[in-house]
C-alpha cells in the first residue's frame, strides 16, 4: 500500500508529499477488517500536526463514500480540487466541482458522491468547532527580514 513521504523536517517544519493527486486510488485507508476506503489517505500524521487532522481523498466516476457519517467535536472544510459531484448534509443535496468549499458541523450528516465523468478529487480539513477566535485572526506576524533563496 502506498504512503506519503516525508521530504524535509526541522525544529519548526516537517514537509510531506501524497504524490500526484491523479493517483490518489494508489491510497486505501482501513478503518478495520470489513472497511476499506480506495483513493483516501490521511496526512497529519505525516506533516505532525497538533491542531488539524487532513486528508485528500478521490471518487472515481460512479463512486461514493456510501455512508452517513457525523463528529462529536470536529468541524470538517471540503475543498474540492477537481471533477463535479454532489454533496450531501441533513438531506440537502447540492452541485460540487472544481473550487468549490464545504464547511460542516460536527453533528452534519455528510456524504459525497462522483455523478460527472472525471475523477472528483478533494481535501477535507478537520479540527475542533468553535476553537478560532477574532484575535486568532490576527495571529501573524510580518518580519522586517529579507528572503534569501
Amino acid at each position: 500500500m502506498k504512503t506519503i513521504e516525508r521530504i524535509a523536517a526541522a525544529e519548526n517544519f516537517t514537509a510531506a508529499n501524497v504524490g500526484n493527486l491523479n493517483a490518489l486510488n494508489d491510497y486505501t485507508l482501513c478503518l478495520g477488517p470489513e472497511i476499506r476506503i480506495p483513493g483516501k489517505v490521511f496526512g497529519g500524521a505525516a506533516v505532525q500536526a497538533t491542531g488539524c487532522e487532513f486528508s485528500f481523498q478521490q471518487f472515481l466516476p460512479g463512486t461514493e463514500t456510501g455512508f452517513l457519517h457525523t463528529h462529536k467535536r470536529h468541524e470538517e472544510l471540503y475543498f474540492f480540487l477537481s471533477g463535479s459531484g454532489e454533496f450531501q448534509v441533513d438531506g440537502h443535496i447540492f452541485p460540487v466541482s472544481e473550487g468549490s468549499v464545504v464547511r460542516v458541523a460536527p453533528a452534519g450528516r455528510r456524504s459525497v458522491r462522483n455523478n460527472g465523468t472525471q475523477p472528483l478529487t478533494m481535501l477535507c480539513i478537520q479540527y475542533t468547532a468553535g476553537t478560532f477566535t477574532a484575535e486568532d485572526a490576527s495571529d501573524g506576524e510580518l518580519l522586517g527580514e529579507k528572503v534569501e533563496w
